[in-house]
């Protein structure tokens, strides 16, 4: 079951309630792709197969092997990889544990103060949803090219829970982000579509479309 709520575009803070990844850098509105990455994605995206959903018959997070696994062998699991990516100030132990930093979440714009005793409140999102994917075709896969998938850096990125939980197993068509991550979302997207040949709705199709013209 969904919990999503479609369409819903989180403007403003709410109330409390590998290889794919992309270059950013900094701009009034939020975070930008890096320069050529929106003429890669228009052209990434037109040669996306569309296709809709199966029915997710089957599907379990753990069809997606370890959760955080070290698949890049750098001694550090996932989560902490992608919250010592994502967050400033970051505080360790010493090793590889994340242990304090702060979070412009993305999706939301709200800045967050991480501490690993309240580690829910910065949660690791899938862009391409796993579930998601296993309706579009990953159910299809080996384990251990679903395991990467999850695993995958470009498909990782730290955001604060409250959007997390309301973005569920949604697409771009379902859900969206803020403004002014719009165009930054959709080009990560598209490149993690294209990497595991994943197709994508029709909706999603049109969505981030839409998203590119925020560029």
């Amino acid at each position: 079951m969904r919990t999503a709520v479609a369409g819903l575009v989180l403007a403003v803070p709410l109330a409390a309630g590998c290889e794919a990844s992309v270059g950013l850098s900094e701009s009034g509105d939020g975070t930008k792709p890096a320069s050529g990455e929106e003429a890669r994605a228009r052209a990434d995206l037109s040669g996306l197969r569309v296709a809709s959903e199966g029915d997710g018959d089957g599907y379990e997070r753990e069809k997606f092997g370890t959760r955080w696994k070290d698949i890049d062998r750098n001694g550090c699991d996932q989560r902490n990889d992608v919250l010592a990516r994502d967050l400033e100030d970051v505080g360790k132990d010493g090793g590889c544990i994340v242990m304090t930093g702060r979070l412009r979440d993305p999706y939301s714009g709200k800045e967050i103060t991480f501490a690993k005793r309240d580690a829910a409140e910065v949660q690791i999102d899938h862009l391409y949803p796993l579930a998601l994917a296993w309706r579009m075709g990953a159910s299809r896969w080996s384990e251990d090219r679903r395991e990467r998938f999850a695993n995958d850096h470009g498909n990782l990125l730290a955001v604060w829970g409250v959007p997390n939980q309301q973005k569920s197993d949604s697409g771009p068509g379902e859900w969206k982000p803020r403004k002014g991550f719009q165009c930054t979302y959709a080009v990560k997207y598209i490149a993690v579509a294209k990497k595991y040949s994943l197709p994508i709705t029709r909706a999603d199709h049109t969505a981030l479309e839409d998203f590119l013209e925020r560029c």
